[in-house]
């Protein structure tokens, strides 16, 4: 998305800031949506993100409805120096398991291979 895309639909009203504010918003969510699509299809009525969120912190999100109601899960991943790190919801951080850490590795391999190409292309300005 190009910064004269943004000037259209904000009609010209916005900062500097504010225009790359909104940039960094809009590929944050397209980088989610793509990246909660790795693992296969997404069932009707879920929402599933995932996504890098700084050099340090990776985010999975899902929801979904079912007979039992609305269902938020979030995990968020801190690579820190001593290991990497899992938070889901509420609770603590706890050190992944070595299956959850290869798991997590797979996921960042595919994220990198897949996303960060469809990235690049959705930055490009229109006309190229």
């Amino acid at each position: 998305m190009s910064n004269k895309l943004l000037d259209f639909i904000m009609g010209g009203q916005q900062t500097e800031a504010e225009k790359n504010g909104a940039l960094y918003q809009a590929l944050i969510h397209h980088e989610a949506k793509i990246g909660g699509k790795l693992f296969g299809p997404i069932p009707k009525g879920t929402r599933r993100e995932f996504f890098c969120l700084d050099r340090h912190t990776w985010v999975w999100h899902e929801e979904w409805t079912d007979k039992a109601g609305h269902h938020v899960m979030t995990t968020r991943y801190d690579v820190r120096p001593n290991g990497i790190f899992k938070s889901q919801g509420s609770s603590s951080y706890q050190a992944l398991s070595p299956k959850e850490l290869d798991n997590l590795y797979n996921a960042i391999e595919m994220y990198y291979q897949q996303v960060i190409p469809e990235l690049i292309r959705f930055q490009q300005p229109i006309g190229n």
